[in-house]
């Protein structure tokens, strides 16, 4: 049975184009609240959203919108848009995400494609946009704390251990504000770029915000839902530094520098989503993310022990929260 939003969405877009009647038919939904349904009006798809005013920035996702037309990233149009209600009919970009077309043979030249999309994005005015700043990254990692630790897996640090944790934190956060800040998608992965008439399309970009030029580059290539090699891995990043020094006159930063940056943002980045995969399960009730846990500690496994000042945060994951997780999933699968 359709519900009074689905039903209101209904009739607010039969209204828009002035029709009798419409059939919307669901989307595969994302982590937030924003809910996707395509229809067709004289043979022509388009996407009707429902998506809440009291839980979605619908105002962040207009704006970047056409901030990223503006620099000729290829988005969904907006064909109506209703503030108070919260609903929204944009262009159709098809079913086709990156991440469904990737393969070990294909995906150097998906990446270098999307990358190229990088510098576009990072050249956007930093006006009317949110700072990604030290209380910002802070309350991000702490999710990590708060909802795989204490939530999920009932581990409680002692009071020194809180305090190591806490001088790792301080690391990534340093790490991060050094950086040359730039607009930055946010979240920037191979699930939010879709492949549109051969051509690369970007969506769920109303998370945007000023900050860490290497954010959007790890986002896409140490993916939360993708793992691939490091020798695959580290030419398209070293086509990145060469492509962005050039675009913003970063010459002077050393490719070991850039290195620092990315791994440690790439850390800061895979402590908050392993966080936010449990508060999806135990806040909202979306059990699908929590497969994808076990992959976003691999990488900080992996990343953290190329740097010694990070062994305790090493050793807790590796010695503590991942024995713990794979326990929890054991007794659960019994």
């Amino acid at each position: 049975m359709e519900d009074i939003r689905q039903q209101q969405l209904s009739q607010w877009i039969m209204k828009k184009f002035s029709l009798t009647q419409i059939e919307l038919s669901p989307m595969n939904g994302d982590a937030g609240f924003r809910r996707y349904f395509r229809f067709i009006n004289n043979n022509q798809t388009f996407i009707a959203v429902d998506s809440p005013v009291d839980k979605c920035n619908n105002s962040a996702f207009i704006f970047m919108q056409h901030q990223l037309k503006g620099v000729d990233v290829n988005v969904p149009e907006v064909k109506a848009y209703d503030e108070l209600q919260g609903f929204m009919c944009l262009s159709d970009l098809g079913n086709e995400e990156l991440s469904d077309k990737l393969t070990l043979n294909n995906m150097a030249d998906y990446y270098q494609q999307a990358i190229s999309l990088i510098p576009k994005i990072a050249s956007i005015p930093q006006e009317n946009l949110p700072v990604y700043d030290n209380a910002f990254i802070k309350l991000e990692l702490d999710i990590f704390n708060e909802w795989l630790l204490v939530e999920h897996l009932n581990i409680k640090l002692s009071e020194n251990d809180t305090k190591q944790l806490h001088l790792c934190f301080e690391l990534l956060i340093e790490s991060a504000l050094e950086q040359p800040q730039v607009v930055m998608h946010r979240d920037f992965h191979s699930r939010n770029i879709m492949i549109s008439r051969s051509d690369l399309a970007v969506i769920d970009f109303q998370d945007a915000v000023i900050g860490p030029i290497t954010y959007d580059i790890v986002s896409l290539l140490r993916d939360c839902y993708v793992k691939w090699p490091t020798n695959e891995i580290l030419p398209l990043f070293e086509y990145f530094t060469d492509l962005i020094s050039e675009h913003l006159k970063l010459g002077h930063i050393s490719f070991q520098q850039w290195q620092r940056w990315f791994d440690l943002m790439g850390l800061q980045r895979h402590l908050k989503a392993s966080g936010i995969f449990a508060r999806l399960y135990h806040r909202d009730g979306k059990s699908g993310y929590l497969s994808d846990i076990p992959l976003t500690l691999s990488y900080i496994v992996d990343i953290s022990t190329h740097y010694p000042e990070l062994t305790f945060l090493h050793n807790l994951v590796k010695e503590t929260v991942i024995p713990k997780l794979t326990q929890k999933l054991t007794v659960e699968n019994l």
